[in-house]
């Protein structure tokens, strides 16, 4: 199956007709027709029944699509890195984050890259830290940020600095007239806080453990800023990262959470990888921000 085949295939299977994979695809209906019974013919068996102008996938058809998706995400990936490399004349710098560091320190320290190298292309991606390895180990980004420094081996990591955590309060909640909010203070609240098996909870409930309070989340997230919606929708009280700049969100109190549990700020990189020198200039920019602001 030819790489055109491929991308029609793999489209007619998803849209499941013609006139929206044609759409899809920018070609004509009778074009996408053409490529399909060519495909057919190379094949030799059908892939789809036609009945009443619509498309049935046959039994082979099914068969064959999870391995033909595979081949076109594939497909997909090196046009993808052979765009970047076309783009290397000027230069590309492809960095990812978390979206505490993603909203608060990188766009500072892209601003500054741009300043400095007006000509350069830059590329950013907000991700969970696993996506975030994945994109390191396909070399899809030169670099991430995220909030932990307990990684694989081949993921070298740069403690940068620290953040803590606070607590996302309804204007009107009783607890908005306090200094700051301790652990112990929210065990008859509804919680919305990390899942566990992550980094932050871990710290958070071995900060609870010491000042003898328990840590249940009763809304579990895995995008800290996904808690702004909830406080705002009366779903509870949220205790999330320091480093995202909450202030910016209206309707909200944001407290100091007192037992201040620490998270590290890293800088992550494949393990042996020789940077380019644009990246390297981007990495010390991120430096240059942390340094600064944690």
């Amino acid at each position: 199956m030819r790489a055109r085949q491929l991308e029609v295939f793999t489209a007619v299977m998803k849209i499941g007709t013609i006139t929206g994979a044609a759409k899809v695809l920018n070609i004509s209906q009778p074009a996408l027709s053409q490529i399909l019974l060519h495909t057919e013919d190379d094949l030799g068996f059908k892939l789809f029944d036609r009945k009443k102008g619509r498309l049935f996938p046959t039994p082979e058809a099914h068969e064959l699509y999870p391995e033909a998706e595979r081949l076109f995400v594939g497909l997909e990936g090196l046009r993808r890195k052979s765009a970047d490399l076309r783009l290397g004349g000027v230069g590309l710098v492809r960095v990812a984050a978390s979206a505490p560091p993603a909203m608060s320190l990188l766009p500072e320290a892209m601003a500054r890259f741009r300043n400095a190298h007006p000509k350069v292309h830059q590329r950013s991606h907000i991700a969970p830290i696993s996506t975030l390895i994945s994109m390191l180990r396909a070399g899809d980004v030169g670099m991430a940020m995220s909030l932990n420094d307990q990684l694989p081996h081949d993921i070298a990591v740069e403690k940068l600095g620290e953040t803590g955590f606070c607590c996302l309060l309804p204007e009107d909640h009783a607890l908005s007239g306090q200094v700051e909010v301790s652990l112990c203070d929210l065990e008859t609240e509804t919680v919305i806080s990390y899942r566990r098996m992550t980094r932050p909870f871990d710290e958070l409930d071995l900060a609870a453990r010491k000042a003898g309070a328990l840590f249940a989340p009763q809304l579990e997230i895995d995008v800290s800023i996904s808690a702004v919606g909830f406080v705002k929708a009366g779903l509870g009280v949220a205790v999330v990262d320091s480093l995202l700049p909450w202030a910016q969100f209206d309707g909200l109190v944001l407290r100091p959470l007192s037992e201040q549990p620490r998270l590290p700020v890293s800088l992550m990189t494949i393990r042996g990888k020789t940077l380019s020198r644009n990246e390297e200039i981007m990495c010390d920019q991120i430096r240059s921000v942390c340094a600064e602001r944690i």
